[in-house]
């Protein structure tokens, strides 16, 4: 064996131990030499997103492609998902907390109305001790997304709980590249990453990923953000099936600067970058199992995955400081231990029915989540004996802690007939069930909760024309509310204060007219005028660590997106969202609410880009995000002003299996707040209590240099 072989042998093998949380014992098997043809070098027309005219269902779906994905300038794995047209994601907190995402006049906190999955996993938990629906993407090692797949509003009868505002799928690759990448960073930034496919006999592709990173940030009080995640991914594919089996680890440990007091920084308390409680943190642990199996006909297929996902999570918050205990302050741990069982199976045919071409899936989909949770009182982490009558039923210092189990089974139908070359109609049928218990261990209370729901949705297509479409869709969708709200056992929750009961499923009904277009030459352009109303919204209580369903609401408003490639190496991007929010109701008094305007809710968002590849050696991005001004109170007597900033990545390839990246992010060092509210705290033991503005700045101008080695 030559000398080469040998060192390459050894580096699969050492990348697949590395990747030993998620794999089991299997027979080995030995690439050979020549299982991996080398790269064959092509210069094509950079595509962000492809062309789903003719395909489409509504005007505001669409499919991200890899070659975006890795092109865009991210300072953080979350900000993958800005690729979806009109969504913004930032922090409040520190950077092992699920993000926060914004799309259409919406703040959805930490993901409620957002359904997002990697791999078909669903990523939003329901009955999180953190927040409905959070969404943490942490665990995603960027190297192994494909793509991403993206809706918005209720139209599409696959997506069920959290898809009412949109919806992200990310895909995984089925081979990955052997690569090494090491990069520093001028924020206490650095990762490792190592990855690399081999072939079974068979030819069987199996890659293995393993990464580690590690992030200060600027605070006074550093993230010191540690993290190490790995992958395991097999697949296999004959004439008429297609098989995958994929396991995911993440660990993460984090600081947290969260938001603070503008007050605070205004009177000299804390500088920019500081916070009244530098204990605050997390901890969160994730681990999965996934798998799928395609089974294909002429004209039909069946499609089936499952999953089991385990994770654990701990978060220390302050956002009160000392407005409830003015001895001790008010940090609140919050933690979960949650285990998932889920999958879903779908059967697709194409027919012609009296000489109409049609398209028919039926579908079903269920997941079940048993979860441990509870509060507690800390000061710098420790616990407190604050809700000292607790401990009589739980043996420990506790707020509240609750055993819940709860699943939902989804069913629909959809069918897309195509009557003329210029008309083709959607119409589907989503029904959903959602049941579950909950068992208080502080008071004893024990209870169950159900619910269906069934929800219309339907689309006309008309065209294409001239390489033209025009879209009519609507449809009704919901999220899931947190069961301990719904039974009451938490019991500030609810609606109205506690005054009307919190449903399990709250509906939403939403509208669109779209239309889609390539007309001009190397110009993509799709726009798309939007209503959605709730029938209650959703707010965050962060002192009881829940969310609140509150009063319905109404948002309208406009999104265009454009795509233009002047040279098969250059794309210039824009989006543009703009969008008016308002509670609906005549008497907000009635929801304990000052007026009607629907607080962290955007007025506008935009986002304008340049990606290059294959000019010369060099490729890149460079993007400009801005997230316009909203509300922090509902009377609009406080606002925020948002942020602009502008983001570069700026790679050259030294030889075919080396290159060079430079990221540059916050490049003109822009002093605004990634994130804002406005609620009580109290900053100091001896203050006033007051009602003010919190914020969490944007990082300052920082640069990360990064090498890539391809073997």
């Amino acid at each position: 064996m030559s000398r080469a072989l040998f060192t390459r042998r050894f580096r699969r093998l050492l990348l697949l131990a590395a990747c030993a949380p998620i794999t089991a014992r299997a027979e080995k098997q030995t690439a050979q030499p020549n299982a991996k043809a080398p790269p064959t070098e092509q210069i094509q027309v950079i595509a962000s997103h492809t062309d789903p005219i003719g395909r489409a269902l509504t005007a505001s779906q669409g499919t991200i492609t890899a070659k975006e994905l890795a092109l865009r300038p991210v300072y953080r794995v979350g900000q993958l998902l800005e690729s979806v047209p009109g969504l913004v994601v930032t922090v409040h907190s520190g950077e092992g907390k699920a993000n926060q995402y914004l799309l259409r006049g919406f703040n959805l906190d930490h993901g409620t109305d957002l359904a997002s999955f990697v791999d078909d996993m669903p990523v939003n938990e329901p009955t999180h001790a953190h927040g409905q629906g959070y969404t943490d993407v942490n665990f995603l090692i960027p190297e192994l997304a494909s793509g991403i797949d993206y809706t918005k509003g209720p139209f599409y009868a696959n997506v069920g709980d959290f898809g009412v505002v949109g919806s992200d799928h990310i895909r995984v690759t089925n081979e990955l590249p052997g690569q090494v990448t090491g990069s520093i960073g001028t924020l206490g930034d650095q990762r490792g990453f190592i990855g690399d496919t081999i072939h079974l006999k068979n030819g069987d592709p199996i890659y293995g990923a393993f990464s580690v990173e590690h992030l200060n940030g600027p605070w006074v009080h550093p993230d010191n953000f540690r993290a190490i995640k790995s992958a395991l991914h097999w697949s296999h594919k004959t004439e008429r099936n297609e098989y995958t089996l994929m396991g995911l680890f993440y660990r993460g440990m984090w600081n947290n600067t969260t938001d603070q007091p503008v007050a605070a920084h205004d009177d000299g308390l804390i500088g920019r970058y500081g916070t009244l409680d530098p204990s605050d943190g997390g901890y969160a642990e994730r681990f999965s199992v996934s798998g799928h199996h395609v089974y294909s006909g002429d004209d039909w297929n069946l499609r089936t995955n499952l999953y089991v996902i385990h994770s654990r999570m701990t978060l220390w918050n302050n956002f009160t400081h000392y407005l409830v205990d003015p001895i001790n302050g008010d940090q609140e741990q919050q933690d979960e231990t949650r285990t998932t069982f889920g999958g879903q199976t779908a059967y697709s045919r194409r027919d012609n029915i009296l000489g109409f071409h049609s398209e028919t899936t039926l579908g079903l989909q269920g997941r079940w989540d048993n979860i441990a949770i509870d509060r507690r009182h800390t000061r710098h982490r420790q616990v407190l004996e604050y809700c000292s009558n607790s401990a009589i039923a739980t043996g420990r210092y506790v707020c509240n802690a609750d055993q819940v189990s709860q699943g939902n089974v989804g069913l629909y139908g959809q069918n897309v007939t195509h009557w003329q070359p210029w008309l083709r109609t959607m119409i589907g049928l989503r029904g959903d069930y959602y049941g579950g218990s909950d068992h208080s261990l502080v008071s004893g209370y024990s209870g169950t909760a159900k619910q269906w729901l069934f929800q219309p949705k339907g689309s006309l297509i008309f065209g294409p024309w001239k390489k033209t479409e025009i879209y009519i869709s609507a449809g009704q969708g919901y999220h899931s509310n947190d069961i301990r709200a719904v039974l009451g056992t938490v019991p500030t929750d609810g609606i109205a204060q506690g005054r009307l009961a919190t449903p399990f499923m709250t509906r939403a009904t939403s509208e669109e007219i779209g239309i889609r277009t390539d007309i001009i030459p190397k110009l993509n352009l799709q726009a798309a005028f939007f209503r959605i109303d709730f029938s209650s919204e959703l707010t965050y209580d962060a002192d009881e660590g829940v969310n609140e369903a509150g009063a319905p609401s109404r948002r309208q408003g406009i999104e265009i997106s454009g795509q233009y490639h002047p040279f098969p190496w250059m794309e210039f991007n824009a989006d543009i969202a703009s969008a008016h929010a308002r509670y609906f109701t005549g008497n907000p008094a009635l929801y304990g609410l000052p007026g009607l305007y629907i607080s962290n809710a955007p007025n506008f968002i935009g986002s304008f880009g340049l990606l290059i590849d294959h000019l010369g050696n060099w490729f890149g991005g460079v993007q400009f995000r801005w997230l316009g001004g909203y509300p922090l109170i509902e009377d609009n007597s406080l606002r925020s002003k948002g942020y602009k900033e502008v983001n570069l990545d700026l790679g050259y390839h030294i030889t075919k299996s080396l290159q060079a990246k430079i990221g540059v992010y916050n490049i003109f060092d822009t002093h605004s707040a990634g994130a804002q509210y406005a609620y009580e705290y109290r900053m100091t033991p001896t203050s006033e209590a007051e009602t003010g503005a919190t914020y969490h700045p944007l990082e300052p101008r920082s640069a990360r240099f990064s090498v890539t080695v391809g073997f």
